[in-house]
């Protein structure tokens, strides 16, 4: 079976105001949003959303609308901690995991199944896009110079995993909880990643601006 582990435990500080998960897009909180996308997806068995120990009773309110089976339970101090404690909580009928950043509000089912098919084949995906936009080293406000962009990708989520992967690759690396996203801990452990094709509309909400583009997104659906 195939779960989703949804991070939600962070405050948003770059945004300001109300955590991003429970601003209102739509009329229903950005967490309900994303997690309503993988409860309506046929191929996912259950949800497990990691929040804030502050936003627990708060977390399971806004869910309570779900069809499928869904926990939520307290993040830890670091996502990473925060993606251990949902993947502890997986029932073992569990095979495959996908973690998915609840900012990110406008993940497609195609994305979704793409990277449950590349995992049931390689054992470990993530959605990603290549990086269109030239990119530049800067130093003291100047420019050095310019990066080729041949073989660089923007990561997206869902990034999905054999649990037993998942699990090793966890345990191995349980001293660098910093890895901003769980291919960070496969490669640490030599196992490859396929890169399935995301989507540009799965665009991260974190500042201001993205926030804007989400209402505007959300209003031309």
């Amino acid at each position: 079976m195939v779960a989703a582990v949804i991070p939600a435990a962070g405050m948003g500080t770059r945004l300001g105001g109300l955590p991003k998960q429970m601003r209102l897009l739509g009329g229903a909180p950005v967490l309900f949003r994303t997690t309503s996308i993988f409860d309506r997806h046929p191929a996912i068995s259950s949800i497990v959303v990691v929040a804030h120990p502050d936003a627990l009773e708060d977390t399971r309110e806004i869910l309570k609308p779900l069809s499928k089976p869904c926990s939520v339970l307290a993040g830890g101090a670091t996502r990473q901690e925060s993606v251990m404690a949902g993947v502890a909580a997986l029932t073992e009928d569990v095979s495959i995991v996908l973690i998915h950043d609840v900012a990110r509000p406008f993940v497609s089912a195609r994305v979704i199944s793409d990277v449950i098919e590349a995992v049931e084949n390689t054992g470990a995906a993530a959605a990603a896009l290549p990086i269109q936009d030239t990119v530049r080293y800067g130093n003291e406000g100047l420019f050095t110079k310019t990066a080729s962009r041949d073989g660089l990708y923007a990561m997206q989520t869902p990034q999905g995993f054999r649990r037993s992967l998942l699990i090793k690759a966890m345990h191995q690396d349980s001293r660098h909880l910093w890895a901003t996203d769980d291919v960070a801990l496969m490669q640490r452990i030599g196992q490859p990643v396929r890169i399935v094709e995301g989507d540009p509309r799965n665009m991260k909400i974190t500042t201001q601006s993205d926030w804007e583009w989400a209402k505007n997104i959300w209003t031309q659906r």
